[in-house]
């Protein structure tokens, strides 16, 4: 599955969702990690709803995108497009998240996890 990081310099899960200006894309399965890309945004608007739809529309073929913080709205908007936004404490480093993320892969995965597995 696809997985979104709202990252700054590509190693550190550190970005507001509605701030970010760049996403890490990673393809992760429970026994591998492959770098997928980066997806820019480019907007010129702080209208909130055309700043979620850049956000979304880079990530849209993510099932879990990774935050620092997301407002009401734009979590919502993410949620109704199965986009599950989670999110991170301290300025964790993507490497570390994308471990975690495999070893719950790999026991035991929360109900709504299984069902994003089996998209």
């Amino acid at each position: 599955m696809k997985i979104a990081f709202a990252t700054s310099d590509n190693e550190t899960i550190d970005q507001h969702f509605g701030w970010a200006t760049k996403f890490a894309i990673w393809e992760i399965a429970s026994d591998h990690a492959n770098f997928s890309g980066l997806a820019e945004i480019e907007t010129t608007t702080d209208k909130e709803d055309d700043k979620i739809e850049a956000r979304l529309k880079a990530i849209s073929d993510c099932t879990i995108v990774y935050i620092t913080q997301i407002g009401g709205p734009a979590a919502a908007r993410l949620v109704a497009n199965r986009i599950h936004p989670i999110k991170s404490k301290d300025d964790e480093k993507i490497q570390d998240a994308i471990g975690k993320l495999q070893e719950t892969l790999k026991n035991n995965p929360p109900p709504w996890l299984r069902r994003v597995m089996n998209k």
